[in-house]
């Protein structure tokens, strides 16, 4: 396959350090290769005024949060953002650093949210999770500083698919308004055979899409409920605003774009970016690719024309255009 330099730069280091597939380990182990790769590729910790843990309550208990803070005060815009891992993985370290970045660049507060993971909690608890945080920020606004006009959601991978779940949730239970959703490269069809380019056991590949699939849908069934797989909805009409950013070569690039044009065809403002020559993860890992630091700069803007000032900003469905070479990105 065509990737982009950066990539098999990538790829060549982890074989010469036999870098096992995640889906080879046990999960302690797929756990902590996973935190250690992300961080290695994230690049400097970027400071941010104020980092705060805390709780909020859930479902089944109080879920974990990281509160990242920019400089400025009273209410802020705020994104909730949920981290990937295929529901298996991750934690709320998992997506510091990307919380940071764009906490500075929006700027709007991040919150992460710890919410339960699979095989010890499958499907629907993640979702319950992120939903059940998501309103209680937006219904506390004086304690966790939240400009509840505000409120956008995001994530990437396993946590783009919760991203786009809440916003389903959100309108079936009238609450919390969402201003926008960000969704990097997500899951949005689990009872498809995901495309890609094969197997190759150095990079997200089909076996690692179905090794999470296997742990977070215990009932093959659900596999077609909407909040596990938001394609499948009837209905996307009233969604917030939305950006979609997929990889070229990412097997889950082609579920990512079908629901992009699916928002579109709904209604609901939709920009859909694809990074040419890009590998599922790479959004994360701005300190191995320049294009991960890109589309961060991209849902920085994305989100500041959306929670810049009360009510949101305008926005319009992105144009369809070929994808960009090597490097490049294409809107479509």
């Amino acid at each position: 396959m065509s990737v982009h330099p950066q990539v098999a730069a990538y790829r060549a280091a982890r074989a010469a350090a036999g870098t096992p597939p995640l889906y080879t380990q046990t999960l302690a182990e797929a756990r902590a290769a996973d935190l250690a790769a992300i961080r290695a590729g994230g690049g400097a910790v970027e400071p941010v005024r104020e980092v705060r843990d805390t709780h909020v309550p859930g479902p089944a208990g109080d879920l974990p949060v990281r509160i990242h803070r920019p400089a400025g005060e009273g209410p802020l815009p705020t994104l909730v953002y949920f981290f990937g891992g295929g529901w298996t993985l991750g934690s709320v370290d998992t997506a510091d650093g990307i919380c940071r970045r764009l906490a500075n660049a929006v700027p709007c507060q991040v919150v992460t949210v710890g919410y339960r993971l699979a095989p010890e909690h499958p499907f629907p608890a993640a979702v319950h999770d992120c939903h059940a945080a998501t309103a209680w920020l937006a219904t506390h606004p004086e304690e966790f500083g939240v400009d509840p006009e505000r409120v956008a959601v995001g994530g990437d991978s396993a946590g783009g698919n919760l991203a786009a779940a809440v916003t389903l949730l959100a309108r079936e239970r009238g609450g919390p308004r969402l201003a926008a959703q960000l969704l990097v490269y997500p899951n949005t069809d689990q009872s498809a055979v995901p495309d890609g380019d094969g197997e190759d056991p150095l990079l997200f590949n089909r076996r690692s899409v179905a090794w999470y699939r296997g742990h977070y849908l215990t009932d093959p069934a659900d596999a077609r409920h909407p909040l596990a797989s938001p394609l499948l909805a009837a209905n996307l009409t009233g969604l917030p605003p939305a950006l979609v950013i997929t990889a070229e070569h990412d097997p889950l690039r082609a579920e990512g774009e079908r629901y992009a044009h699916r928002l579109r065809e709904a209604g609901v403002p939709t920009t859909l970016t694809r990074y040419a020559g890009m590998i599922h993860g790479f959004f994360a890992m701005p300190g191995a690719f320049d294009d991960g630091r890109r589309a961060q700069d991209q849902a920085a803007a994305f989100l500041r024309g959306r929670l810049g000032k009360p009510g949101g900003g305008t926005a319009g469905s992105a144009a369809t255009v070929s994808g960009g070479g090597a490097g490049g990105k294409g809107e479509r």
